[in-house]
């Protein structure tokens, strides 16, 4: 990877992202371009596709439940052109490790309600919950239960009583219950275990790591590519 532009990338995101040091900047740009396809070979138009990076949610951050991995995929790409480029990488990324409790709640209310008028609706609870029990525990799968949790949900957030969930809904029941912050699934990765795997590491150690970490998320995604009806 040439210096000069990689330097100037990392000028460049430092001034918008302001929780990381310039060299954990480096340290994820760098993770990026081993995972990224660069289509014209140029670092500015590297980029990863929706399956390459459910691989890494997957395989660093921990993360399993498909459908919200899809969600934050989409929340994180901001120009709506169905890849995360590096802007988009190491700003998602500081809302995982390093973002503000408001930071995490915006994001996660963005991720439940996704696309619509800007509500989590009776019907989006219901298919989120249901995604999510069926994720843990697909035997125990019981539609009357869900839509009974549902009701709960709603009598709990829905301040306003108008049968869905607003932000200010939200906003205020998170605050007065953090446990509710990832009430519908879990979108939030363990911060403290991706800082240990990818920032917290020195010189001499970082490319061995960053060699392993790219080897299992390439494998992941052969793998799941392989059972990909054709």
């Amino acid at each position: 990877m040439e210096q000069r532009p990689l330097k100037k990338l990392v000028e460049s995101i430092s001034k918008t992202v302001k929780s990381f040091k310039k060299s954990e900047i480096e340290c994820l740009i760098r993770l990026f371009c081993s995972l990224a396809e660069r289509p014209s070979g140029k670092l500015a138009n590297a980029r990863l596709d929706c399956n390459t990076f459910r691989g890494i949610l997957h395989n660093i951050f921990g993360m399993t439940d498909d459908t919200l991995m899809n969600r934050v995929f989409y929340v994180l790409d901001k120009d709506s052109d169905n890849y995360i480029n590096v802007h988009e990488w190491v700003k998602g990324l500081s809302v995982f490790l390093r973002g503000t409790f408001e930071e995490k709640m915006k994001f996660c209310f963005e991720v439940y309600y996704l696309t619509g008028d800007g509500y989590i609706s009776r019907e989006k609870i219901f298919d989120m919950l249901k995604n999510s029990l069926s994720q843990q525990s697909p035997e125990e799968e019981n539609e009357e239960g869900i839509r009974e949790l549902v009701e709960i949900s709603l009598k709990k957030m829905d301040h306003d009583n108008d049968g869905k969930i607003s932000f200010a809904d939200f906003e205020k029941a998170v605050k007065k219950d953090r446990l509710l912050l990832e009430a519908f699934g879990p979108c939030l990765p363990d911060a403290k275990v991706v800082t240990n795997t990818i920032l917290k590491v020195d010189e001499r150690k970082f490319s061995l790591k960053l060699y392993n970490v790219c080897m299992c998320v390439r494998y992941a995604c052969h793998v799941r590519a392989s059972f990909m009806p054709t």
